[in-house]
């Protein structure tokens, strides 16, 4: 496996609220990952994507070993965010300048056979392979709460004033409830991990095509997020990509 990482601050925000992590162990051939998209201020978005995502990425060292199962991956995956979603609450209640702050989530352990994901809002994670694109998590979002009732189209919610409102993130309650999904890989087959600063500005069969066809697969991670810039970077922009 390889992997490759990046985030930007884009063109409009003066600050960056994202956090990540990407590890990868050539010894036990496992990766584990996570995005985080911070909310409730500029200083406290950062907080709570920081806080969120070092929680989150320090339960998984403690809990993954090589060769657990399914089961046991999901369990230690759900722990993670039940641990991270904790720290950002408590820091909240605890300091009213913070009060309110949350954080998407978004992160997995990757192995070459496949990957288990947890999700809680509205960063995302695409399978890319030579068969094309899938989003594997679903947004928790009212614009995609529309979208399945079919009270909206595609087209629509692109541009949808609520767009940005989001049904479930870590750190606002004193527990939240995790997404876990599991997908099977093939060699060659690449697992991306995002914040929305990339998906509001960029289609995703354009970003199939870089990874893709975009020359070296070490540059796609900067060349999308150079394309979200070139098209205002109305907001912070994390990638994680893993090649298989």
């Amino acid at each position: 496996m390889l992997g490759w990482a990046v985030t930007d601050t884009g063109v409009a925000r003066r600050e960056n609220q994202d956090s990540f992590h990407l590890e990868l162990s050539y010894a036990a051939n496992m990766a584990v990952c996570v995005v985080c998209d911070g909310m409730g201020g500029a200083r406290s978005g950062n907080i709570a994507s920081r806080i969120a995502s070092d929680t989150f990425i320090n339960e998984l060292r403690l809990q993954v070993k090589p060769g657990m199962g399914f089961r046991n991956l999901k369990s230690a995956l759900a722990t993670a965010v039940s641990a991270a979603n904790t720290q950002v609450f408590e820091k909240a209640v605890s300091d009213a300048s913070n009060f309110g702050m949350g954080t998407t989530l978004v992160g997995a352990v990757v192995t070459p056979e496949n990957a288990v994901i947890a999700n809680v809002g509205d960063s995302r994670a695409y399978l890319i392979s030579e068969e094309g694109i899938e989003q594997i998590t679903r947004d928790h979002s009212l614009v995609e709460d529309l979208l399945v009732r079919g009270e909206l189209t595609y087209e629509e919610s692109k541009n949808h004033p609520s767009k940005h409102l989001i049904t479930r993130v870590v750190g606002t309650e004193d527990a939240v409830i995790t997404d876990l999904y599991s997908v099977d890989f093939r060699e060659g087959d690449f697992l991306l991990l995002c914040t929305d600063g990339l998906t509001n500005v960029v289609e995703d069969q354009e970003i199939l095509f870089e990874v893709l066809h975009g020359g070296d697969p070490a540059n796609a991670c900067v060349n999308l997020v150079n394309l979200a810039n070139s098209r205002g970077g109305p907001d912070n922009t994390t990638i994680i990509l893993i090649h298989i």
